[in-house]
């Protein structure tokens, strides 16, 4: 038997409610193989349930443009930043798809624009509040029209980065790939020319400088960089 969920919960409520809080959930950076294994098998199963409750709840609350933190929202570096040339730039979107597509920057800031102000919330404590602007990662799985038994999605990053999500949140509303932050053009630093960003996740989750977009059946070994290192697969807020 599924997991029956009520209609009317908020995201952190159940994750709570289940044991299963981002900050919970949070394993030291350099956590056993064994320890991850570990947290995988209690939270799959919630994880699946959840894709459905995403879909049909109605956004999370923005903030007006005057709320922006402009200084607030620091640079994370996982490796050297790459410099990514915007007139070469190609976003690749495949796998488990019918119609799989190469887009240049030009062709995604040609979709409709969608601006948000959300705060941002990082696992090391910090958050900020940011308007982004960029096109509804649904917008492009309606370009490549994903495949029946397309359940997670992969996202790789020009330095290395990797990160994997649910379908139902990577459609969620919110779940934007961006190339505005605070009504300019996206820095190098931030991400550019383009990286992820939702209020329905922890800041790890949200990948910059993305390069790939792929759609897939099923998780791979490798789940997300510090997941892989014992984070919380879903990281939900």
């Amino acid at each position: 038997m599924g997991l029956i969920l009520p209609r009317h919960i908020s995201r952190r409520q159940l994750l709570i409610g289940a044991g299963l809080s981002g900050a919970g959930l949070l394993l030291n950076g350099c956590g056993t193989s064994l320890g991850v294994r570990q947290v995988r098998q209690v939270t799959e199963p919630l994880n699946q349930a959840i894709k459905a409750l995403l879909l049909s709840q109605s956004p999370v609350p923005e903030f007006p443009v005057s709320a922006i933190e402009p200084d607030k929202l620091l640079i994370n570096s996982f490796n050297t930043t790459p410099q990514l040339d915007p007139e070469q730039f190609r976003l690749g979107v495949g796998g488990e798809v019918n119609q799989p597509m190469q887009l240049s920057l030009a062709d995604i800031q040609a979709l409709p624009l969608t601006e948000m102000v959300i705060r941002h919330v990082c696992v090391e404590g910090w958050a900020a509040i940011v308007q982004w602007g960029g096109v509804q990662l649904q917008t492009l799985a309606k370009l490549v029209q994903p495949k029946p038994g397309a359940r997670y999605v992969y996202f790789t990053s020009a330095d290395g980065y990797y990160e994997s999500w649910d379908l139902a949140s990577s459609l969620h509303p919110q779940t934007l790939m961006v190339y505005q932050k605070n009504g300019q053009p996206l820095s190098v630093d931030n991400g550019a020319p383009l990286r992820l960003a939702s209020p329905i996740k922890l800041g790890y989750k949200q990948s910059k400088w993305v390069t790939q977009i792929s759609f897939e059946n099923d998780l791979r070994p490798e789940q997300g960089y510090w997941v892989d290192r014992g984070y919380e697969w879903f990281a939900g807020l």
